[in-house]
């Protein structure tokens, strides 16, 4: 009797077990990001495709509200601008992204690459002499354009379901940058009416259908313009939005460590000073 109860219950755990995966996802695929250990840092060239990305194809849908376009171009951005000095030349030279050694931020309001990113997007606003809406060409203070006016909106021209705001939300989901990667990469080509099979969405199926495949989005780097590259580009490009100090973090965190130690030395010195001599 007693082990017809113990097969019971362990046949009731097990489904249990099996219901709370298929209801939360298979664990994401893992993949060593450049920005997860203690001392790591953004692959920058990366972020940059991973913008490209999230331009061409998940701006169609998804928001980032809490990103401006200034920030790409900020100290720790994607697109920040430094003037170098060429040893060769003796002339100063434009360098997106930190260089390894010198080199002079160049103020987001100078930042040409950033303007024309801005630039490059239509906004809706108010016009200041008629008070009715109108378009006109972005500006760096703007944060990242709209899809779509509202939530219903977006609700409804996406089968019921509006797509979720981008800007934090490796911080939002368990697994982070890895859920995000895997999802992209997880579409199995199964469909069942407007709903997409996904193993690592939480139910298994989603309404976004599949948002990347092979080439679309062309590379001038010479990366390979494959699904997974792109899922990858586009999961560090989130990661940096979501925590785009991660690195001035970092480095702050190994100074203070330093310091401590440093300081824990000296206590330590000072103690077998003042206790010299002294039986214990």
């Amino acid at each position: 009797m007693l082990r017809a109860i113990s097969a019971a219950a362990a046949l009731i755990v097990a489904g249990c077990g099996v219901a709370w995966a298929a209801v939360q996802g298979e664990h994401p695929e893992e993949y060593p990001f450049s920005f997860e250990s203690p001392v790591g840092s953004y692959d920058m060239a990366a972020v940059q495709r991973g913008f490209q990305v999230y331009q061409q194809v998940c701006s169609n849908c998804h928001s980032m509200d809490h990103l401006a376009y200034r920030h790409l171009g900020e100290e720790g951005g994607p697109f920040a601008l430094y003037m170098v000095r060429n040893h060769e030349t003796g002339a100063m030279e434009p360098h997106v992204g930190r260089p390894e050694h010198g080199g002079t931020f160049v103020e987001v309001t100078d930042n040409p690459y950033v303007r024309a990113i801005a630039s490059a997007v239509t906004i809706t606003d108010i016009d200041p002499n008629s008070g009715q809406p109108a378009d006109r060409p972005g500006r760096i203070s703007d944060h990242f354009r709209r899809p779509f006016p509202n939530a219903i909106a977006a609700a409804a021209s996406n089968g019921g379901a509006a797509p979720p705001d981008l800007s934090v939300i490796t911080s939002a989901r368990h697994g982070g940058a890895r859920y995000v990667r895997s999802l992209l990469m997880g579409y199995d080509g199964q469909v069942n009416g407007t709903l997409n099979h996904n193993p690592y969405f939480p139910g298994g199926w989603l309404a976004m259908a599949a948002p990347l495949q092979e080439g679309a989005v062309p590379y001038t780097d010479g990366s390979p313009t494959t699904v997974e590259q792109y899922a990858t580009d586009v999961a560090t490009f989130l990661q940096w939005s979501a925590d785009p100090h991660m690195e001035q973090r970092k480095r702050l965190g190994i100074v203070v460590l330093a310091f401590l130690m440093a300081l824990a030395g000296l206590f330590y010195l000072a103690y077998k000073q003042v206790w010299r001599g002294e039986s214990h």
